[in-house]
């Protein structure tokens, strides 16, 4: 029934100015419209509705990914904006904060800032 319909993602923000610069100037994503609810943007062709709301309560596991050709390039341009991926003592992490899944994929996680957990994805070569 929806496989074919377009999907819209939703995160929570509590400071559009603030976020709109995350998004739109640190990640890169086209700002579409900004509404009195939301800001809306353009993350490769998926709709990505941030809406504006009086506090977000950051939860523990990842709101929003991205798979990403290299990993470690990524990483090492959001590092140079300012973003630090996130640490977990109970994952083997590299000295970049990536975690190497059993089957060789490549996994780091960052915030937003509102706390929001947000993460990139390598693949593994096949």
């Amino acid at each position: 029934m929806l496989g074919k319909a377009s999907l819209v993602a939703f995160a929570a923000i509590s400071d559009a100015r603030r976020a709109r610069h995350f998004y739109c100037e640190v990640l890169g994503l086209r700002l579409k419209e900004e509404t009195e609810f939301a800001l809306v943007l353009d993350a490769n062709g998926v709709e990505l509705r941030l809406q504006k709301v009086e506090a977000v309560t950051p939860q523990p596991w990842t709101q929003l990914g991205w798979a990403v050709a290299s990993i470690a390039e990524t990483i090492d341009a959001l590092a140079a904006k300012g973003v630090e991926t996130e640490r977990f003592s109970f994952l083997p992490l590299d000295e970049r904060g990536i975690w190497t899944t059993p089957d060789g994929a490549r996994i780091a996680w960052f915030k937003d800032p509102d706390g929001n957990l947000l993460s990139l994805a390598e693949a593994t070569s096949s």
